[in-house]
């Protein structure tokens, strides 16, 4: 059958020799594989899936794309109509074996034959574009396709919300599938899955959630695919009680766990640290008969890393190779990692050997292992010897260097590093973007510019400038913030300022909240308390809603000037931002607060927190401690109190300042009383601190008897008090029990 459909075709231009093969009088290449492209470009509409990979192989074994063309000009000549179809397959053959340059190379011809593509051509080239990741480039030739009259499809759309989606662009993704709805094409259940996919990146799996029991009313019902789309989002968000609901309710609903849906949830269960359970859950996989592959192995092997049993994910390699699988770079590094967690570098180099290929991220891991036991000038020579085995490292492996080189105070030397990752970029956005006035986003201009490229024609060239910009290393906010972080520590807040400044003009990588809350913190150290406050307008006015962690930052740095009220008064207005707040009973515990009722606003703030399920301790320690800072320790205490109520512990540090506020106030009971709260909740407290406990009790008239006692407590809790840091105050108390004796001796004289 396959034979018969290969039966060469007659057509105008070409006569059958004595010899059985074409000829024609303008053709001098190979003569079958010129026989062979013109069915091809007749043919190709009707060929079915077999014949199409047939198609392919020959077309790539053969080497006959470069003689394509010239079988499409001999069709032209001889006037035979030319189609999009008779390019697409030329273009499909070279998306297949992986040449999207030439595929794109091939779509921008079609102009030289007149040729309009349809919506199949385009579609082949969106589809090769976005498995590239190259978005901006696949709506500018959805943009062209619009202006061309060529309506786009049900393939169209889905690809492009697919797109977005996997970018985490929900609007646009939305928008998208919105179009589609008003031009009459009706959505699927993979339409609605990619969005729901896109609020789970976009870490809105509540929004996903109610996407999802939405499509059960619609024609579209959910998938398993739908179902593990949502199950891994609310594992990602380590939301576990809701993904085991989730599990629940689907089983409900007729679906049954496959390997994904087990794999999201070990994965997780690992991640929280509650490894009994991600056993249980790998043990009923294989009760349910499924067998794990390179993706769950990989899971598991991290997770017995994570866990501290490395020897059984070593283990767990040999077990991959015996039934079949090849462990790939993502099993080993995750070895290799759990070896560095574990302390054993020179396993986990060795190991490294083991690869077969040269893999950036397992040098980034050794890189910055070395960079945490201070091994600086090791790391910088693996990093250099990485770029000598044509292995690139990544932004993550210059961030980690920088940040190794940061902490070990070789500031200028991790200065440089940024300049070789800076001035290493290609300029070819910059010069390409940069005329016009309107300060607009880097993927804005560049969307514009891909956008007037393609309408030109100039496909390939719109496609070789994006993916120029895609494939160089370039520094991310991650960088920006590292350095920022490092001027500041150093005191060169001028410098990091002017840095931040350059930042924000530059406008890429935009400042995050991490970027203000450095800046915010390095202008406070060097009481610039104005400019800090400044920058914290300015980043409300651009749009760039302050997390919880800048407004930390804001209210530690108060409190450190003993400004608690002002410090209260930003947590007040952060908790009024957030959606799941009630403002009318945060303004009336606002009004408690300047009604001196502390201890009322702390229970209705915890209250508020727990009904909103979000409890976070750290406001609490920071105003625990303003307090102390301010010399309010009775304040601090009622925070204490209120926070016992709730079961919530304090932290060690909040402890350490409340001791010394108290022994400050000569509140001795009290000190003892926190001290032997921090013993019971199993905080081992730096010498420092226990010395000056001891030696306020021993100095005071009302206490030196109990230090003894709280002694005998210290060691049996596991303090080490004959240590040097110790030496003074127990030769202090062994004073005192000297002077005790000779009183004793005198009054019996």
């Amino acid at each position: 059958m396959l034979k018969k459909a290969f039966g060469t075709p007659r057509f105008f231009g070409f006569r059958r020799n004595h010899n059985n093969s074409l000829t024609t009088s303008s053709v001098s290449s190979d003569q079958r594989g010129i026989r062979f492209c013109i069915w091809v470009a007749l043919k190709f509409e009707n060929l079915s899936y077999e014949p199409y990979c047939l198609v392919n192989r020959i077309l790539f074994h053969r080497n006959w794309y470069s003689i394509y063309w010239e079988a499409l000009e001999l069709l032209k000549k001889n006037g035979v109509l030319v189609t999009s179809d008779s390019v697409r397959a030329l273009v499909r053959s070279y998306s297949h074996m992986g040449y999207t340059e030439k595929a794109i190379e091939s779509f921008s011809r079609m102009r030289e034959f007149g040729i309009e593509p349809d919506a199949h051509m385009y579609n082949t080239i969106l589809r090769d574009v976005l498995n590239e990741k190259l978005l901006e480039l696949a709506l500018a030739l959805y943009t062209t396709m619009l202006k061309s009259n060529v309506e786009p499809n049900f393939y169209t759309y889905n690809m492009l919300i697919d797109g977005f989606c996997k970018r985490g662009e929900v609007k646009g993704a939305q928008e998208m599938l919105d179009e589609m709805k008003r031009v009459g094409i009706v959505p699927c259940v993979l339409s609605t899955t990619s969005i729901l996919y896109g609020c789970c990146q976009a870490n809105n799996v509540d929004e996903a959630h109610k996407l999802f029991n939405d499509m059960k009313e619609t024609s579209y019902p959910p998938d398993m695919i739908s179902c593990n789309v949502v199950l891994n989002g609310f594992c990602k968000m380590g939301r576990l009680e809701e993904a085991l609901s989730f599990v629940w309710m689907i089983k409900n609903d007729g679906f049954s766990l496959n390997r994904n849906s087990y794999s999201s949830l070990i994965n997780a269960f690992f991640k929280a640290r509650r490894y009994r359970e991600a056993h249980a859950w790998y043990t009923k996989m294989f009760k349910q008969g499924i067998v794990p592959d390179v993706v769950l192995y990989a899971i598991m092997i991290r997770g017995l890393s994570k866990e501290g049993r490395v020897g059984e994910a070593a283990k767990m390699l040999e077990e991959m190779t015996q039934i079949g699988l090849t462990p790939d770079a993502y099993c080993y590094n995750a070895v290799i990692q759990g070896l560095c967690d574990v302390g054993l570098l020179n396993r986990a180099q060795s190991l490294r050997l083991e690869i077969s290929e040269h893999n950036v991220c397992t040098h980034t891991i050794l890189i910055c292992e070395m960079c945490k036991r201070g091994m600086v000038a090791e790391a910088q020579e693996l990093f250099n010897q990485m770029e000598k085995l044509g292995c690139e490292p990544s932004v993550v492996t210059f961030n980690t260097l920088i940040n190794g080189l940061c902490k070990a105070n070789n500031l200028e030397k991790a200065k440089n590093l940024f300049c070789k990752l800076e001035v290493g970029r290609r300029h070819s956005l910059h010069l390409s973007l940069s005329q016009g006035s309107g300060q607009v986003s880097d993927s804005a201009r560049l969307l514009k510019k891909a956008k007037e490229m393609c309408e030109a024609g100039q496909i390939l060239r719109a496609y070789k400038l994006i993916t120029d910009l895609a494939g160089e290393v370039k520094p991310d906010i991650i960088t920006y913030n590292i350095l920022l972080n490092a001027l500041c520590m150093d005191r060169e807040v001028n410098a990091a300022y002017n840095f931040f400044e350059f930042l924000q003009k530059k406008g890429y990588p935009s400042p995050d909240n991490v970027t203000y809350g450095t800046i915010i913190k390095g202008l406070f150290m060097v009481d610039r308390e104005d400019e800090a406050f400044k920058v914290f307008q300015r980043m409300q006015k651009t749009g760039s809603e302050p997390t919880l962690s800048v407004y930390r930052t804001l209210m530690t740095c108060l409190c450190r000037k003993s400004k608690v009220s002002r410090a209260f008064t930003l947590y007040f207005e952060h908790l009024k931002s957030l959606p799941s707040r009630d403002n009318d009973s945060i303004s009336a515990l606002e009004k408690y607060l300047f009604g001196e009722k502390l201890e009322q606003v702390i229970r209705g703030l915890l209250e508020l927190d727990f009904k909103a399920r979000d409890f976070k301790l750290a406001p609490y320690t920071i105003l625990l401690i303003g307090f102390c800072q301010a010399g309010k320790v009775s304040e601090a205490l009622i925070i204490l109190s209120v926070l016992d109520e709730f079961n919530i512990k304090i932290n060690a540090t909040s402890c350490v300042h409340l001791i010394r506020g108290l022994c400050k106030e000569q509140r001795l009971h009290d000190a003892v009383k926190i001290f032997l709260y921090s013993l019971e909740k199993g905080f081992m407290l730096k010498p420092m601190i226990c010395n000056h406990l001891l030696t306020c009790l021993l100095y005071s008239r009302d206490y030196k008897e109990c230090v003894v006692d709280l002694i005998g407590r210290m060691e049996s809790f596991g303090y080490r008090l004959n240590s040097e840091e110790f030496a003074t105050t127990l030769a202090l108390l062994q004073h005192h029990q000297k002077g005790k004796k000779r009183k004793i001796t005198i009054r019996k004289d």
